[in-house]
């Protein structure tokens, strides 16, 4: 794992990115921390797979730390989803180009923004980051891409294995379907204002649904309840989830966190699958 990334030198500070993160106003219910340093930015931005043609979607672009990138490029259909009206008037008037490409929703309520495959970047609030991965999980045939920040403990909670305490229900699914990929750390200085957490930077891959899981909702479900009981082993986890035959299996004698994303994926397709 690579070190955590945050220039301190103010002279190579973005005046315009700071400047808009001390105008605008923080929302503390919306989880607002903007980014302010521009080589994180120009990092985060720099790992997403670019190809002219594709499709791409900017959750929370807030003050524009990563639009401004984005925008740039010009051989992409590109559009942002901002819950914030005063972010997208914000938006609007900086980034004149942007106007057309903005839905104004929240993105745990928000229809599939394109109808062909699209990536997916942002700097995720991380009171809702999880909730965002689920809503990435319902659009994932159509997802080839995610580059996201979240909280470095959540981040390090999605991309660890099995046999980790921190191993668990984000674990399991995103690498169901995805490849996850830890970046880099970022430092709490490189936000106005700064969050009290360091924060961690994923890249998930889309694997095109290697394990045939053919009922997702079925496997979440699955999945669920054998991390809400942790401590458990499976037989007793998953005794009202699973058909009575599938509680001689061997691998119920162990508990969920010794359980790898196949072992899973394998539960599933011999007791849960269509």
């Amino acid at each position: 794992m690579s070190n955590y990334l945050c220039t301190f030198s103010p002279i190579i500070m973005n005046h315009d990115n700071r400047q808009a993160a001390t105008d605008l106003h923080l929302k503390k219910s919306l989880g607002q921390h903007f980014l302010h340093d521009e080589n994180v930015c120009r990092k985060i931005v720099e790992h997403l797979t670019h190809m002219p043609g594709m499709h791409l979607l900017e959750v929370g672009p807030g003050g524009g730390a990563l639009t401004k990138y984005l925008l740039s490029w010009q051989d992409i259909d590109y559009k942002a989803i901002e819950i914030d009206g005063e972010k997208v008037g914000y938006l609007e008037k900086a980034f004149p180009q942007i106007k057309g490409k903005i839905i104004l929703e929240d993105i745990l309520k928000a229809e599939k923004p394109f109808a062909a495959h699209f990536a997916i970047i942002g700097n995720f609030p991380y009171n809702i980051s999880s909730p965002i991965l689920f809503k990435a999980l319902e659009w994932e045939p159509d997802v080839t891409e995610i580059i996201g920040m979240f909280q470095k403990e959540v981040a390090l909670r999605i991309a660890s294995g099995p046999g980790s305490k921190v191993y668990g229900i984000l674990s399991v699914l995103m690498q169901a379907f995805f490849k996850v990929d830890y970046l880099f750390d970022v430092h709490q200085n490189c936000f106005t204002p700064p969050p009290k957490v360091m924060s961690g930077v994923l890249r998930f891959s889309n694997l095109n649904n290697p394990f045939g899981i053919n009922n997702k909702r079925r496997f979440i479900i699955l999945v669920k309840a054998a991390f809400n009981q942790r401590r458990k082993t499976l037989r007793n986890a998953l005794k009202s989830t699973l058909p009575a035959e599938a509680l001689t299996d061997p691998l119920m004698n162990k508990r969920a966190e010794q359980l790898s994303v196949a072992d899973f994926a394998g539960l599933f397709k011999k007791y849960c699958s269509e």
